[in-house]
Protein backbone atom coordinates (compact mmCIF):
# COMPACT_ATOMS: atom_id res chain seq x y z
CA UNK A 1 0.00 0.00 0.00
CA UNK A 2 1.44 3.54 -1.14
CA UNK A 3 1.23 6.57 0.89
CA UNK A 4 -0.90 7.78 -1.22
CA UNK A 5 -3.47 4.72 -0.90
CA UNK A 6 -3.47 4.73 2.87
CA UNK A 7 -4.03 8.56 2.73
CA UNK A 8 -7.29 7.28 0.47
CA UNK A 9 -7.80 4.47 3.52
CA UNK A 10 -8.18 7.26 6.63
CA UNK A 11 -10.54 9.44 4.40
CA UNK A 12 -12.50 6.44 3.50
CA UNK A 13 -12.04 5.83 7.64
CA UNK A 14 -13.51 9.50 8.81
CA UNK A 15 -16.35 8.66 6.19
CA UNK A 16 -17.15 5.65 7.68
CA UNK A 17 -17.27 7.10 11.05
CA UNK A 18 -19.48 10.07 10.07
CA UNK A 19 -21.99 7.48 7.97
CA UNK A 20 -22.38 5.55 11.53
CA UNK A 21 -23.02 8.47 13.11
CA UNK A 22 -19.86 8.54 15.14
CA UNK A 23 -18.56 11.95 14.30
CA UNK A 24 -20.26 14.69 13.04
CA UNK A 25 -18.05 16.86 10.73
CA UNK A 26 -17.32 17.39 7.32
CA UNK A 27 -14.98 14.65 5.46
CA UNK A 28 -11.42 16.43 4.80
CA UNK A 29 -10.34 16.51 0.73
CA UNK A 30 -6.98 15.01 2.45
CA UNK A 31 -4.98 13.01 5.34
CA UNK A 32 -1.51 13.15 5.05
CA UNK A 33 0.14 10.11 6.13
CA UNK A 34 3.90 10.08 6.98
CA UNK A 35 7.00 8.17 8.79
CA UNK A 36 5.96 8.48 12.60
CA UNK A 37 8.18 10.84 14.60
CA UNK A 38 9.77 10.00 18.23
CA UNK A 39 7.16 8.24 20.31
CA UNK A 40 5.73 6.74 17.46
CA UNK A 41 5.35 3.29 15.79
CA UNK A 42 4.62 1.21 13.00
CA UNK A 43 5.23 2.26 9.36
CA UNK A 44 3.03 5.80 8.69
CA UNK A 45 1.20 8.27 11.23
CA UNK A 46 -1.48 11.09 10.60
CA UNK A 47 -2.59 14.15 12.78
CA UNK A 48 -6.06 13.65 11.06
CA UNK A 49 -7.66 13.22 14.19
CA UNK A 50 -6.30 16.53 15.83
CA UNK A 51 -7.29 18.11 12.82
CA UNK A 52 -10.85 16.47 13.22
CA UNK A 53 -10.91 17.28 17.14
CA UNK A 54 -12.67 20.81 16.68
CA UNK A 55 -15.27 20.60 14.21
CA UNK A 56 -16.42 17.57 16.01
CA UNK A 57 -16.36 19.07 19.17
CA UNK A 58 -14.69 15.94 20.71
CA UNK A 59 -11.20 15.02 22.47
CA UNK A 60 -8.98 14.40 19.63
CA UNK A 61 -8.01 10.88 21.61
CA UNK A 62 -11.51 9.97 21.48
CA UNK A 63 -11.80 10.92 18.20
CA UNK A 64 -8.85 8.84 17.54
CA UNK A 65 -10.13 6.14 18.99
CA UNK A 66 -13.35 6.11 16.98
CA UNK A 67 -11.15 6.32 13.79
CA UNK A 68 -8.84 3.33 14.66
CA UNK A 69 -11.10 0.83 14.41
CA UNK A 70 -12.32 1.78 10.90
CA UNK A 71 -8.73 2.33 9.40
CA UNK A 72 -8.11 -1.19 10.65
CA UNK A 73 -11.09 -2.77 8.80
CA UNK A 74 -8.30 -2.00 5.73
CA UNK A 75 -7.45 -5.14 3.79
CA UNK A 76 -4.12 -3.71 3.80
CA UNK A 77 -3.52 -2.79 7.20
CA UNK A 78 -2.22 -4.86 10.13
CA UNK A 79 -2.40 -2.78 13.66
CA UNK A 80 -3.23 0.65 14.29
CA UNK A 81 -2.65 2.27 17.73
CA UNK A 82 -3.11 6.05 19.43
CA UNK A 83 -0.37 7.62 20.52
CA UNK A 84 0.34 10.74 21.86
CA UNK A 85 -2.43 13.50 22.08
CA UNK A 86 -4.16 12.18 19.04
CA UNK A 87 -1.82 10.68 16.41
CA UNK A 88 -2.57 7.67 14.74
CA UNK A 89 0.11 4.96 13.96
CA UNK A 90 -0.55 2.35 11.35
CA UNK A 91 1.33 -0.82 10.73
CA UNK A 92 0.77 -2.19 6.98
CA UNK A 93 0.04 -5.95 6.70
CA UNK A 94 1.76 -8.58 4.59
CA UNK A 95 -0.63 -11.55 4.84
CA UNK A 96 -3.99 -8.99 4.98
CA UNK A 97 -5.15 -9.77 1.83
CA UNK A 98 -5.07 -13.40 2.20
CA UNK A 99 -7.27 -13.60 4.92
CA UNK A 100 -9.59 -11.25 3.49
CA UNK A 101 -10.11 -13.85 0.90
CA UNK A 102 -9.63 -16.44 2.55
CA UNK A 103 -12.77 -14.94 5.06
CA UNK A 104 -15.03 -14.52 2.19
CA UNK A 105 -14.52 -17.83 0.69
CA UNK A 106 -15.13 -19.58 4.03
CA UNK A 107 -18.31 -17.37 4.89
CA UNK A 108 -19.55 -17.68 0.88
CA UNK A 109 -23.26 -16.17 0.97
CA UNK A 110 -23.26 -15.20 4.35
CA UNK A 111 -19.84 -12.68 4.40
CA UNK A 112 -20.48 -9.78 5.94
CA UNK A 113 -23.58 -10.51 7.99
CA UNK A 114 -23.06 -9.23 11.73
CA UNK A 115 -25.29 -8.18 14.64
CA UNK A 116 -25.56 -4.97 14.54
CA UNK A 117 -29.76 -5.33 15.23
CA UNK A 118 -29.43 -8.42 16.61
CA UNK A 119 -32.84 -9.56 18.91
CA UNK A 120 -34.21 -6.37 16.94
CA UNK A 121 -37.63 -6.26 15.34
CA UNK A 122 -38.09 -3.41 13.12
CA UNK A 123 -41.67 -2.73 12.17
CA UNK A 124 -42.01 -1.40 8.38
CA UNK A 125 -45.01 0.20 7.92
CA UNK A 126 -45.59 1.05 3.87
CA UNK A 127 -48.72 2.25 2.58
CA UNK A 128 -50.04 0.07 -0.84
CA UNK A 129 -47.28 0.89 -3.55
CA UNK A 130 -45.42 -1.32 -5.83
CA UNK A 131 -41.95 0.12 -5.08
CA UNK A 132 -42.41 0.55 -1.19
CA UNK A 133 -43.56 -3.04 -1.47
CA UNK A 134 -40.33 -3.92 -3.43
CA UNK A 135 -38.00 -1.74 -0.86
CA UNK A 136 -39.47 -3.25 2.08
CA UNK A 137 -39.36 -7.02 1.04
CA UNK A 138 -35.54 -6.55 0.60
CA UNK A 139 -35.09 -4.81 3.35
CA UNK A 140 -36.71 -8.14 5.10
CA UNK A 141 -33.49 -9.71 4.00
CA UNK A 142 -31.02 -7.30 4.65
CA UNK A 143 -32.14 -6.57 8.46
CA UNK A 144 -31.47 -10.37 8.78
CA UNK A 145 -28.23 -10.10 7.83
CA UNK A 146 -27.75 -7.96 11.52
CA UNK A 147 -29.86 -10.19 13.39
CA UNK A 148 -33.19 -7.85 12.98
CA UNK A 149 -36.17 -9.49 12.17
CA UNK A 150 -38.40 -7.10 10.12
CA UNK A 151 -42.14 -7.26 9.86
CA UNK A 152 -43.91 -5.35 6.81
CA UNK A 153 -47.21 -3.56 8.02
CA UNK A 154 -49.80 -1.75 5.71
CA UNK A 155 -50.53 0.42 8.64
CA UNK A 156 -50.56 4.21 9.54
CA UNK A 157 -48.33 5.88 10.46
CA UNK A 158 -46.08 4.78 7.68
CA UNK A 159 -42.70 5.00 7.95
CA UNK A 160 -40.84 3.86 4.71
CA UNK A 161 -42.35 5.99 1.72
CA UNK A 162 -40.14 5.65 -1.20
CA UNK A 163 -40.78 7.72 -3.94
CA UNK A 164 -43.66 6.21 -5.93
CA UNK A 165 -42.31 4.71 -9.60
CA UNK A 166 -43.97 6.80 -12.43
CA UNK A 167 -45.23 3.97 -14.13
CA UNK A 168 -45.47 -0.13 -13.58
CA UNK A 169 -41.92 -1.22 -13.89
CA UNK A 170 -43.66 -4.81 -14.50
CA UNK A 171 -42.90 -4.59 -18.16
CA UNK A 172 -39.18 -4.64 -17.55
CA UNK A 173 -38.98 -8.02 -16.20
CA UNK A 174 -38.43 -9.36 -12.46
CA UNK A 175 -34.36 -8.46 -12.17
CA UNK A 176 -34.93 -5.45 -14.21
CA UNK A 177 -37.81 -3.90 -12.29
CA UNK A 178 -36.56 -4.85 -9.01
CA UNK A 179 -33.23 -3.09 -9.70
CA UNK A 180 -34.83 0.40 -11.10
CA UNK A 181 -36.63 0.52 -8.12
CA UNK A 182 -33.77 -0.43 -5.71
CA UNK A 183 -30.79 1.51 -7.45
CA UNK A 184 -31.93 4.70 -6.22
CA UNK A 185 -32.08 6.13 -2.88
CA UNK A 186 -35.78 5.84 -1.53
CA UNK A 187 -35.57 10.14 -1.61
CA UNK A 188 -35.32 9.99 -5.16
CA UNK A 189 -37.25 9.23 -8.18
CA UNK A 190 -37.28 6.24 -10.22
CA UNK A 191 -36.24 5.38 -13.80
CA UNK A 192 -38.70 2.94 -15.45
CA UNK A 193 -36.67 2.74 -18.91
CA UNK A 194 -35.50 -0.09 -21.13
CA UNK A 195 -32.38 0.99 -20.75
CA UNK A 196 -31.98 -1.26 -17.61
CA UNK A 197 -32.10 -3.71 -20.20
CA UNK A 198 -29.15 -2.81 -22.23
CA UNK A 199 -26.55 -5.09 -22.63
CA UNK A 200 -24.12 -2.27 -22.30
CA UNK A 201 -20.89 -0.54 -19.77
CA UNK A 202 -23.69 2.29 -19.63
CA UNK A 203 -26.41 0.07 -17.75
CA UNK A 204 -24.98 -0.58 -14.27
CA UNK A 205 -27.18 -3.62 -14.08
CA UNK A 206 -25.47 -5.24 -16.75
CA UNK A 207 -22.36 -4.58 -15.14
CA UNK A 208 -22.56 -6.26 -12.08
CA UNK A 209 -24.53 -9.41 -13.36
CA UNK A 210 -21.60 -9.32 -16.18
CA UNK A 211 -19.24 -9.09 -13.57
CA UNK A 212 -20.57 -12.13 -11.62
CA UNK A 213 -20.37 -14.54 -15.19
CA UNK A 214 -16.82 -13.20 -15.79
CA UNK A 215 -15.87 -14.40 -11.96
CA UNK A 216 -17.59 -17.84 -12.90
CA UNK A 217 -15.65 -17.72 -16.65
CA UNK A 218 -12.52 -17.24 -14.55
CA UNK A 219 -12.74 -19.64 -12.86
CA UNK A 220 -14.04 -22.26 -15.80
CA UNK A 221 -10.86 -21.00 -17.90
CA UNK A 222 -8.51 -21.94 -15.13
CA UNK A 223 -10.06 -25.61 -14.18
CA UNK A 224 -9.14 -25.91 -18.41
CA UNK A 225 -5.36 -24.80 -17.24
CA UNK A 226 -5.16 -26.89 -14.06
CA UNK A 227 -5.24 -23.45 -12.11
CA UNK A 228 -7.24 -23.88 -8.48
CA UNK A 229 -7.72 -20.21 -6.65
CA UNK A 230 -5.95 -19.94 -3.42
CA UNK A 231 -6.29 -17.07 -1.07
CA UNK A 232 -2.50 -15.21 -1.33
CA UNK A 233 -1.38 -11.82 -1.01
CA UNK A 234 -0.08 -11.35 -4.98
CA UNK A 235 -2.45 -9.67 -6.32
CA UNK A 236 -2.22 -5.89 -5.88
CA UNK A 237 -1.10 -5.43 -9.62
CA UNK A 238 -0.98 -2.15 -11.61
CA UNK A 239 -3.41 -2.24 -14.45
CA UNK A 240 -2.63 -3.52 -18.16
CA UNK A 241 -1.75 -1.34 -20.49
CA UNK A 242 1.63 0.44 -18.89
CA UNK A 243 4.60 -1.55 -18.47
CA UNK A 244 5.94 0.22 -15.43
CA UNK A 245 2.78 0.72 -13.73
CA UNK A 246 3.16 4.62 -13.01
CA UNK A 247 0.28 6.50 -12.25
CA UNK A 248 -2.25 3.02 -12.84
CA UNK A 249 -4.83 1.88 -11.12
CA UNK A 250 -4.33 -0.63 -8.35
CA UNK A 251 -7.03 -2.94 -9.27
CA UNK A 252 -6.22 -5.16 -7.36
CA UNK A 253 -5.91 -3.17 -4.01
CA UNK A 254 -9.23 -1.52 -5.47
CA UNK A 255 -11.10 -5.11 -5.39
CA UNK A 256 -10.29 -5.66 -1.62
CA UNK A 257 -11.18 -2.21 -0.47
CA UNK A 258 -14.88 -2.85 -1.91
CA UNK A 259 -14.65 -6.78 -0.86
CA UNK A 260 -13.83 -5.32 3.17
CA UNK A 261 -16.16 -2.48 2.88
CA UNK A 262 -18.75 -5.22 2.23
CA UNK A 263 -20.00 -5.73 6.08
CA UNK A 264 -19.93 -2.04 6.59
CA UNK A 265 -22.02 -1.59 3.62
CA UNK A 266 -24.42 -4.26 4.53
CA UNK A 267 -25.11 -2.68 7.81
CA UNK A 268 -25.58 0.41 6.75
CA UNK A 269 -28.49 -0.59 4.62
CA UNK A 270 -29.71 -2.04 7.52
CA UNK A 271 -29.69 0.63 9.83
CA UNK A 272 -30.56 3.19 7.46
CA UNK A 273 -33.45 1.36 5.79
CA UNK A 274 -31.61 1.82 2.53
CA UNK A 275 -30.95 -1.23 0.14
CA UNK A 276 -29.67 1.71 -2.94
CA UNK A 277 -26.61 1.56 -0.68
CA UNK A 278 -26.29 -2.35 -1.04
CA UNK A 279 -27.06 -1.78 -5.15
CA UNK A 280 -24.67 0.61 -5.40
CA UNK A 281 -21.22 -0.67 -4.06
CA UNK A 282 -22.24 -3.88 -5.84
CA UNK A 283 -21.57 -1.68 -8.99
CA UNK A 284 -18.57 -0.66 -7.27
CA UNK A 285 -17.54 -3.90 -6.89
CA UNK A 286 -18.25 -5.09 -10.29
CA UNK A 287 -16.60 -2.21 -11.61
CA UNK A 288 -13.18 -2.96 -9.66
CA UNK A 289 -13.38 -6.91 -10.44
CA UNK A 290 -14.02 -5.91 -14.73
CA UNK A 291 -10.81 -4.05 -14.34
CA UNK A 292 -9.18 -6.65 -12.43
CA UNK A 293 -10.39 -9.62 -14.91
CA UNK A 294 -7.66 -9.50 -17.18
CA UNK A 295 -4.85 -10.12 -14.91
CA UNK A 296 -5.94 -13.35 -12.99
CA UNK A 297 -4.82 -15.97 -15.66
CA UNK A 298 -1.73 -16.38 -17.27
CA UNK A 299 -1.07 -14.89 -20.50
CA UNK A 300 0.68 -16.38 -23.44
CA UNK A 301 3.45 -18.61 -22.79
CA UNK A 302 3.01 -17.19 -19.29
CA UNK A 303 3.45 -20.51 -16.58
CA UNK A 304 0.67 -21.00 -13.86
CA UNK A 305 2.48 -19.35 -10.66
CA UNK A 306 1.05 -18.95 -6.97
CA UNK A 307 0.41 -15.12 -7.53
CA UNK A 308 -1.98 -16.64 -10.56
CA UNK A 309 -4.03 -18.81 -7.69
CA UNK A 310 -4.18 -15.64 -5.56
CA UNK A 311 -5.97 -13.54 -8.29
CA UNK A 312 -8.22 -16.44 -8.92
CA UNK A 313 -9.22 -16.56 -5.08
CA UNK A 314 -9.84 -12.81 -5.31
CA UNK A 315 -11.66 -12.73 -8.06
CA UNK A 316 -14.00 -16.11 -6.75
CA UNK A 317 -14.56 -13.98 -3.82
CA UNK A 318 -15.26 -10.85 -5.85
CA UNK A 319 -18.62 -13.26 -7.48
CA UNK A 320 -19.04 -14.55 -3.63
CA UNK A 321 -19.86 -11.41 -2.76
CA UNK A 322 -21.76 -10.16 -6.19
CA UNK A 323 -23.52 -13.29 -5.83
CA UNK A 324 -24.66 -12.60 -2.42
CA UNK A 325 -25.72 -9.28 -2.99
CA UNK A 326 -27.49 -9.63 -5.60
CA UNK A 327 -29.47 -12.68 -4.20
CA UNK A 328 -30.15 -10.19 -1.08
CA UNK A 329 -31.85 -7.68 -4.03
CA UNK A 330 -33.87 -10.19 -5.26
CA UNK A 331 -32.01 -10.90 -8.34
CA UNK A 332 -30.52 -13.44 -9.94
CA UNK A 333 -26.65 -13.70 -10.41
CA UNK A 334 -26.59 -15.88 -13.94
CA UNK A 335 -23.35 -18.15 -14.27
CA UNK A 336 -23.50 -17.17 -18.27
CA UNK A 337 -24.05 -13.58 -19.72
Amino acid sequence: MTPVELSRTVLRAVRRAVDVGELSVSVPVSAGVSPPGPGGRGDYATNVALRLAGPAGLPALEVAEILRSHIGDDPGVADVTVTGPGFLNITLGGGAAAALVDEVLTQGARYGYGDALAGQVVELRVPYDTRAEVVADTLVRIVATQGGRAEVLHAEPVNLRPVPAPEDPAPLGADAARWALLHPASHDGSRISADHLLQRESNPLFRVRYAHSRTRALRRNAAALGIVGRPGNDVQLFDAGDEDGADRPRTGTDLLTALAEYPHVLRLAATHRAPDRLARHLVVVADALLLFQHLVLPLGDEKPSAAHRARLALAEAAGTVLAGGLSLLGISAPEYL
